[in-house]
């Protein structure tokens, strides 16, 4: 059985920012994902994805913000159970729990952290009669490395952040970029839509809205689809094209973690987020996508918050007896962070001191 502080469900960056921040604090964290790698949605699925709202990076590549937050937790060396889903939870008698996933896998921790995203989760697909016999042959539902459109002819269908932002990126990658949305109405950042229609102005983009794609066609792979445009002529256009990407979003489901007793609403996870983000369970934690409240904001930066905050609480969850006197890195670095902290703090002091002598 793997024993640890505490048991971090989803290695995505909110998971792997809370190892940093438990860490601080001296706690073992230990992390399951259903995925063979840490690093969640950002290296499973859109891996080349820039990221423009984490503080201090103007532009990080969702893998490269991955990597960075791997080697910031790697003095802390967390343990990580890989490709196994957490199915059952057990409270114990001291309040701690035992996690079980599906392959059989035992955990034994004092804390437990969910921070599983959206969950487990599938796109959505567009009703096309014939889409399945194309789908690796043309068809993608997500974008893990852009190099593939290299020089290609790409229709993208979707009116989202995703739709706007791989259109923006594609636009200086495939042949020809074409954009499709049912509305013209766009449903993604105002940035991203003036830029698209900056990039269609320029030629770089061509956009049909409202519309969408009614048909696929191709002997074998992606030759060609049919946009219906919605004007007055009601008028179907034929589109020669290497590449059909519709980007309509994530279903996402919970899983096994929906029949632990936690209190659900649409499909997240209920928190107290007065303190310190737990659950109706005691002792069970839920930070980042996989969690609601209200005034809720799904970005990664509000995870990263909700990871430190719900660290603090585990602290005093764990060591009753024990004050906690907040520290600052600036001062101990992250190596300084033990019993012999207050010695450095004294010499840091003292170095000042004298230096005002």
């Amino acid at each position: 059985m793997i024993t640890t502080d505490i048991l971090i469900i989803g290695a995505g960056p909110t998971g792997l920012f809370a190892v940093f921040e438990a860490g601080l604090l001296k706690l073992k964290c230990h992390l399951i994902d259903a995925l063979p790698q840490p690093g969640g949605q950002c290296s499973e699925l859109y891996p080349k994805k820039p990221i423009y709202d984490i503080p201090g990076f103007p532009e990080v590549l969702a893998g490269d913000l991955v990597d960075n937050l791997m080697e910031q937790i790697k003095p802390f060396q967390p343990g990580f159970t890989l490709g196994e889903r957490a199915q059952d939870i057990e409270k114990q008698e001291d309040g701690s729990f035992i996690v079980t996933t599906n392959k059989g896998t035992k955990h034994h921790a004092k804390i437990v952290a969910i921070a599983g995203g959206l969950g487990s989760f599938e796109p959505r697909k567009p009703e096309l009669d014939n889409i399945a016999s194309y789908e690796d042959n043309g068809v993608a539902y997500m974008i893990k490395d852009p190099e593939v459109y290299r020089d290609k002819r790409v229709v993208i269908a979707g009116g989202g952040d995703s739709a706007l932002d791989w259109s923006i990126f594609l636009a200086n990658v495939a042949s020809e970029v074409t954009l499709v949305h049912r509305r013209e109405e766009f449903r993604g950042a105002l940035d991203s839509v003036e830029k698209v229609s900056e990039l269609v102005q320029q030629g770089k983009i061509k956009l049909f809205t409202p519309a969408e794609v009614t048909a696929v066609n191709g002997d074998g792979k992606v030759e060609s689809v049919h946009v219906t445009v919605y004007d007055e002529a009601k008028r179907v256009e034929a589109i020669e094209c290497d590449a059909f990407i519709p980007l309509f979003g994530l279903s996402p489901k919970l899983g096994p973690i929906g029949d632990w007793g936690l209190e659900i609403e649409k499909n997240a996870i209920k928190v107290d987020n007065t303190l310190d983000y737990q659950t109706n369970i005691p002792g069970i934690y839920a930070i980042g996508d996989v969690n609601t409240y209200p005034g809720k904001l799904k970005l990664i930066l509000c995870g990263f918050h909700e990871a430190t905050l719900m660290c603090q609480s585990a602290y005093q969850r764990i060591f009753p007896d024990k004050k906690y006197v907040m520290k600052y890195t600036t001062v101990g670095g992250i190596d300084g962070f033990d019993g012999s902290r207050k010695e450095a703090e004294k010499a840091v002091i003292k170095k000042i001191e004298n230096a005002h002598v």
